[in-house]
């Protein structure tokens, strides 16, 4: 449902927010290292967080990445918004182009109330609340 980008940006905010602070910046290689990413990519994944203020960056031997704003103001909606574009829950799963109430394909009107309620999650769940889950041992993302 998600792609890889929007899924390793996420599961980058939720480590960032686990062991970094404004004092203690986590460097790429060791992020990349702990989540099992590519370091290029994820290097491109995390310059756009930064471009978008959902991270900060410093360079040098004592740089890295660490969270911009709490992780409580992060839905993970706008996560995947910067990253797979505003329209990604409305894509057709049959035609090349849209489709609409008004020009529906066949699944177009089966698919909306799932729709709605993905959005909703996505719109309402945040980065903190992740966290908060794995930090109880309820969630067994590997992060």
């Amino acid at each position: 449902m998600l792609s890889h980008t929007s899924k390793y940006a996420i599961r980058a905010l939720i480590y960032l927010e686990l062991y970094s602070s404004i004092e203690k910046k986590i460097g790429i290689k060791e992020i990349a290292g702990a989540l099992d990413i590519p370091s290029p990519f994820l290097g491109k994944i995390l310059q756009g967080l930064v471009k978008h203020n959902f991270l900060s960056s410093t360079k040098g031997p004592n740089g890295g990445f660490y969270l911009d704003r709490p992780a409580m103001d992060i839905p993970l909606m706008d996560i995947i918004e910067v990253i797979d574009g505003k329209d990604v829950f409305n894509d057709c799963i049959i035609r090349t182009r849209p489709c609409d109430p008004d020009h529906p394909c066949s699944m177009h009107h089966k698919m909306a109330p799932a729709r709605r309620e993905i959005r909703g999650i996505f719109s309402t769940e945040t980065i903190a609340d992740l966290v908060s889950e794995f930090r109880e041992g309820k969630e067994r993302i590997r992060i």
